[in-house]
This record gives C-alpha cells, structure tokens and sequence, in this order.
C-alpha cells in the first residue's frame, strides 16, 4: 500500500510560519494527486489543500485561505505545506494523503489512495 510521510512540524509562536514535507516512500509522487488534512483533539479530520499531479489545479480551505501555500517538487519527490500568519486554531496533527481526484470536493470527502500515516504535529502557542 501507497505510504506517505509528513515532517516538519513543531511548536511555534501566533504569527509564526512552519513548512511541512511530505515524501514517498518507495514510489514516484509525481503520479498522485496530494491532500492535506489536519485533526484537532476531539474534532473531526479537516480537508486543508489539495494539489494536483502537475501543480496546476490548487484548492485550500476557507480557514486557511491566504495563510497556506501547497507546493510540490517532483524532481524532489516531495509535496510541500508552507503556513503562515499561523493561530492557535491551527494546533492539530496534519497528514498528507495520495488522491483520487484533485477536485475540491476531496477537503471534504477525500478518496484517498495511500494509507493514513502518523502525521506531524503542529502547535501554535504562545
């Protein structure tokens, strides 16, 4: 099964910035569609962005609109989740997934190809 592994979390201050990773482990990610998702303690799993194959097609979340930016590098194998201006309400465990689709329609009902990693936790507090 397709697997997937997040890096780059951390704590950081209100205001600060984080880049998240995302790297295959032992396939080509050129191929895949990409997600991020996030889920807070005691909330349900948040559609954040989505990235299509070629880097084209790009869709983010209402919350975080304007503050995150998808990216992906092919000849690095490696799909990346610039955040900044981050909040407290960004605290939460964030995974990223190989698509069906790059519809928008995945952030909210995501068909996913890879399995569900470990995540990377990302803390914002002061």
């Amino acid at each position: 099964q397709l697997q997937l592994v997040e890096s780059g979390g951390g704590l950081v201050q209100p205001g600060g910035s984080l880049r998240l990773s995302c790297a295959a482990s032992g396939f080509t990610l050129n191929y895949y569609h990409i997600g991020w998702f996030r889920q807070a303690p005691g909330k349900e799993r948040e559609g954040v962005s989505v990235i299509s194959r070629s880097g084209g097609s790009i869709s983010y979340a209402d919350s975080v609109k304007g503050r995150f930016t998808i990216s992906r590098d092919n000849a690095k194998n490696t799909v990346y989740l610039q955040m900044d201006n981050l909040k407290p309400d960004d605290t939460a465990i964030y995974y990223c997934v190989a698509l069906v689709t790059d519809s928008s329609y995945m952030l909210h009902d995501p068909g996913v190809l890879s399995s569900w990693g470990q995540g990377t936790q990302v803390t914002v507090s002061s």
